[in-house]
């Protein structure tokens, strides 16, 4: 055990180092340990069972008592509910405003983010962190009563009251809204809906634009996503949603009634009430991943492009929460690398701006920053991995129309020597190839949700081999090296569509499109990617499909090869056909198959 005042202990560097996310889809255990053994010392205790917190810390914590009182309320919803919260109160008799933390979607409930309380109480806040109803293992103090409502109405109404219960017991000043992951969602839907209209600026991180797109789109259900976060409620679905959810989830699962299911996300979408958000006037602060798996960014920034009020977008390398992580749940002055700190501070003075009132930089913030994927320096550390030594590029715009500024056409071939096609610069039509749907390939958008982006964030993106890809059960289309200037072949940036006529030997087909970045070694990496499933097919019969991959900022670097894979499985999504169908693809005369490219 690690005695205060002696090096940081174990588990702040494991967070620092690895982040958030532990394998299995859950929170890394030294987030748990930290959490606990700073509550531990905010009620007076030793946190016996814990790591002994790093003097830092420890200095944090007896800043806070020193000025503020805690509390572990019990806010009784409208309908009888009980919401496990955590409040710091600042007791200077001076007005403060307050920030409300909406828990995430996790086991643990509000605890694995004290280190985020206690760093808002230090800048000057109150705060009053909550575990949404439904959520969290039903044997820890931070898991409120009730069922799930997946940020819906009852989730908006005990937003409200949680409002309610801040005015009565703090009086603030101004009243502000963070969260991360499911907490973010509710942060903005509880500021469109309050029927007071109380909240000033809202922080949402790793969040969602449309809960309905999230899930299902472009015809395909993203099945690894969903079956996640009902594993990660704290109990079963049984015991964690009402009958009327539960249905829902059901017929998600097994691809019915998806009607319904569009309807159901549709109303817990931040999108869908974009107006309100509007009129309210309600500064937003933005902040996700280009590789994320559970809220795809092209809804979100369709969100942020609606929106009217004071705003900022940060996209970062990685993962659902991967950038945010370690600013959450614990870091110290002597960071691992370069840069770490920065998603928080943004955060923090976002809410300094328009919450303290504080004179700072924020109102001359331009509106996006685009951290370019990949574009770190990293040293080898022992494990074989890497640690960044220099942090990512990132790029600054007015408006995300500003992000791509123009377009490079690359037209899909037929097969060559190689036997895989060629991305071309001029059309070619006439031919088709085929493939064997059904299989799982090397070519797939990640090894595992939260893990391979929270490895990207930290400096070790997945490398693939283009030898390993199965071409008995998908395609490849490669252009040759690329040349370009100041090292750089290409600057793709933004949203690239793909266009193509498929048939298949069954009435349908799904069709996964990856873009990669092939070294002259042979190794890759991912740029992008997306799903699209073509239901209603005539067997046997061409049908042309167009879709758009997931929006990137990425430098291809000078003698790299841009690629195109498409195969029919990802581990992700759900699969259309039967396993052994033949999918063929082809580029009819007239509306060739090609891939565009954003430039910037």
């Amino acid at each position: 055990m690690t005695a205060a005042g002696e090096e940081p202990t174990s588990s702040v560097n494991d967070i620092a180092a690895h982040g958030m996310w532990a394998p299995g889809h859950t929170v890394n255990p030294s987030v748990v340990r930290v959490a606990r053994a700073l509550l531990a010392a905010l009620q007076g205790g030793s946190g016996e069972g814990d790591e002994a917190l790093p003097a830092e810390l420890s200095e944090l914590v007896a800043g806070v008592r020193e000025r503020a009182s805690v509390a572990l309320p019990r806010i009784v919803a409208s309908d009888g509910v009980r919401l496990s919260a955590f409040s710091i109160k600042l007791n200077d008799g001076g007005p403060h405003p307050v920030v409300i933390v909406p828990a995430g979607w996790s086991p643990y409930g509000w605890l694995p983010f004290l280190y985020s309380y206690l760093t808002l109480a230090r800048r000057g806040y109150h705060v009053l962190a909550y575990t949404p109803r439904g959520i969290g293992d039903p044997a820890l103090p931070s898991t409120s009563e009730g069922t799930v409502d997946v940020a819906g109405p009852k989730d908006w109404a005990d937003g409200s009251t949680v409002i309610d219960y801040v005015e009565a017991h703090f009086e603030p000043s101004r009243i502000g809204f963070l969260g991360g992951s499911y907490g973010s969602g509710i942060s903005q839907l509880v500021a469109a809906h309050d029927p007071g209209a109380r909240v000033s600026a809202v922080v949402a991180l790793s969040t969602w634009g449309n809960l309905a797109t999230s899930l299902y789109d472009n015809g395909t259900r993203h099945l690894e996503a969903a079956q996640a976060l009902i594993a990660f409620t704290g109990g079963s679905m049984e015991d964690k949603f009402d009958a009327e959810t539960q249905q829902i989830l059901t017929d998600f699962l097994h691809g019915r009634n998806l009607d319904e299911v569009v309807a159901w996300g549709t109303e817990r979408s931040p999108e869908s009430f974009v107006e309100a958000t509007n009129e309210r006037g309600i500064a937003t602060f933005i902040s996700n991943t280009w590789h994320e798996s559970l809220f795809p960014a092209d809804r979100v920034i369709d969100m942020f492009t609606r929106l009217t009020v004071p705003k900022r977008l940060n996209m970062w390398t990685g993962d659902h929460g991967a950038p945010e992580g370690p600013g959450l749940s614990g870091l110290l002055t002597s960071l691992p690398f370069p840069g770490l700190r920065e998603p928080m501070r943004e955060a923090y003075e976002w809410l300094d701006h328009h919450l303290l009132g504080t004179a700072n930089d924020v109102p001359d913030w331009p509106r996006i920053s685009n951290q370019v994927m990949f574009t770190y320096e990293t040293a080898p550390v022992p494990g074989g991995t890497g640690r960044i030594t220099v942090p990512a590029r990132r790029e600054t715009h007015a408006a995300w129309s500003d992000v791509t500024t123009g377009s490079e056409t690359w037209y899909l071939t037929g097969p060559a020597g190689s036997g895989d096609g060629a991305l071309s610069e001029t059309a070619a039509a006439g031919w088709s190839r085929g493939f064997t749907a059904g299989s799982f390939t090397e070519a797939t958008a990640m090894d595992a949700i939260l893990q391979t982006g929270q490895k990207e964030w930290s400096g070790n993106p997945k490398s693939y081999s283009l030898e390993k890809f199965d071409r008995a059960h998908l395609l490849v289309w490669s252009s040759e090296p690329l040349t370009g200037r100041n090292g750089i072949a290409r600057r793709i940036r933004g949203t690239a569509t793909l266009r193509l006529a498929v048939r298949s030997t069954e009435d349908a087909a799904t069709l996964v499109a990856y873009l990669f970045d092939i070294a002259p070694d042979g190794t890759a990496r991912i740029i992008a990617h997306e799903p699209y499933t073509a239901s209603d097919l005539t067997p046997n019969t061409d049908r042309t499909l167009g879709w758009q991959l997931q929006p990137t900022a990425y430098d291809l670097a000078e003698g790299h090869r841009l690629a195109l894979v498409v195969n029919s499985c990802d581990q992700l999504y759900s699969f259309a056909e039967t396993d052994g169908s033949t999918t063929t693809v082809s580029s009819p005369s007239g509306n060739e198959a090609a891939l565009e490219i954003p430039l910037g």
